[in-house]
């Protein structure tokens, strides 16, 4: 089985009568997605997306993949939030979060556009002197201020070097199939373009052409990646008894949780190449279902690094939190412990062992210490760390993230809370038509 749920660690902290109860919601719930007739029921297109996508667009996205591999040593990814996340978690994932200092056949791929940092774009722009350098930008209305930002910069960039002619091959541009100032800048310019869905959000875009291309550059298998998200999508519409369906089960399970003030969710890996995975768990789960006064808080740590930092904390402070875990079943590299004659620091007991063996028993001993401390324990386990369980395991938190979010009775597909620094922001910087908004705002500043 490609993804396993294992429930043993958080079943004892569950009340049966309120499984059956929260159970019930969640059959309700899914029926809700698949209806389509719950809120935010226009930014569904991700449930089919793996099937349902534009096969003509895949294969321009695997042509110009090629294309930029071919023609750069510097691949410049401009997105922030949804725009960005899901393809460096991908990336990172399956090839490695050193991806960049690898020796590889591929470009090295940096992400812009997700912060104001002048340290950092001027860090960015040194590091592609002398280097050929193409862009992705990633917007769907090319108005949001980080990335904007970014792709002048970098177009400028590549005009200078190579002239309006040479970077427009060198520019392409992810945005809305026919309006905004970003679309219609691209095809008076003649970028190459490629679609963010209408009907998908930007935290569910990974497996559109937001995620695909970076991911494609980075020789990643994107037709296994898409092909694990599919039998996902299979398994996880199908079944309705959340005892046999793991999706169901994770959003039954962390709602139940919920209901008895657990009101922190950690996600665990016990590898480092998991860090920007985790970071685009956080922005699905937490924009999904931080709204109305409600939700789980979404954190996340990679143990057995933070084990050192917060593991006193999550062993024994407020009981506030459960854990879920997530892990790799077959290792995909191996490395012995040496012998040492020595043996200064008394390790030789484990001479010989894999350090696979040892993470996994650290991951065994953790958890045990954790649910003894009161720290509930959801494990999931994908079969490889392959492009196709990577896929499997997207759909699945993305499903369970629409199931979760209707349980909890809020819209897992709006995101108002985001607008309220955007406009605030515009107006401090003197955006024309916020100045009213502008002089309110800094009258309030001290």
């Amino acid at each position: 089985m490609t993804l396993k749920l294992n429930d043993a660690y958080v079943r004892p902290f569950l009340d049966e009568a309120q499984l059956a109860v929260i159970g019930s919601e969640v059959r309700s719930a899914q029926q809700t997605l698949l209806a389509k007739n719950g809120k935010g029921n226009d930014f569904l297109g991700w449930i089919t997306l793996p099937d349902d996508y534009d096969k003509d667009e895949f294969a321009r996205i695997q042509a110009a993949a090629e294309k930029i591999k071919k023609n750069c040593d510097v691949f410049i990814v401009i997105g922030i939030g949804g725009s960005y996340l899901g393809a460096r978690a991908v990336i990172e994932f399956l090839r490695s979060p050193m991806y960049n200092n690898l020796k590889k056949d591929t470009p090295d791929i940096y992400f812009s556009g997700c912060n104001i940092s002048a340290q950092s774009l001027n860090e960015l722009l040194s590091i592609c002197e002398g280097r050929d350098v193409c862009i992705n930008v990633i917007s769907k209305s090319g108005t949001t201020t980080e990335p904007a930002v970014a792709f002048r910069l970098f177009r400028n960039l590549l005009e200078k070097k190579y002239g309006k002619d040479g970077a427009r091959e060198r520019i392409f541009v992810t945005t809305d199939k026919e309006k905004g100032t970003l679309k219609q800048f691209s095809d008076e310019a003649g970028y190459e373009t490629f679609v963010v869905p209408d009907d998908v959000g930007g935290r569910f875009s990974v497996l559109t052409a937001v995620g695909l291309l970076p991911i494609a550059v980075s020789g990643v298998d994107i037709e296994q990646l898409m092909e694990g998200a599919s039998d996902a999508a299979a398994l996880y519409t199908a079944e309705t008894d959340p005892e046999k369906n793991a999706c169901l089960k994770y959003a039954l399970l962390r709602n139940s949780l919920y209901r008895q003030g657990k009101t922190t969710e950690i996600l665990v890996n016990y590898e480092p190449y998991a860090a920007m995975f985790n970071e685009w768990w956080k922005q699905l789960y937490g924009e999904s279902e931080g709204k109305d006064g409600k939700g789980l808080f979404p954190a996340s740590v990679i143990f057995s690094t933070d084990l050192h930092s917060l593991g006193q904390f999550v062993q024994d402070g407020t009981r506030n939190l459960f854990e879920t875990v997530v892990s790799v079943k077959n290792a995909s590299s191996q490395l012995a412990v040496p012998y040492d004659e020595a043996n200064v620091d008394g390790l030789n007991f484990l001479a010989g062992t894999d350090l696979n063996t040892i993470n996994q028993t650290a991951m065994k001993g953790t958890v045990l210490a954790h649910i003894d401390g009161g720290a509930p324990n959801i494990m999931i386990e994908i079969e490889e760390k392959n492009a196709y369980c990577l896929g499997h395991l997207i759909y699945f938190f993305e499903f369970a993230c629409g199931v979760s979010g209707y349980v909890l009775g809020v819209n897992p597909f709006d995101q108002p809370g985001v607008e309220a620094y955007k406009k605030n922001m515009f107006a401090l910087l003197g955006k024309p038509g916020y100045e009213d908004r502008k002089k309110e705002l800094e009258a309030r500043l001290q």
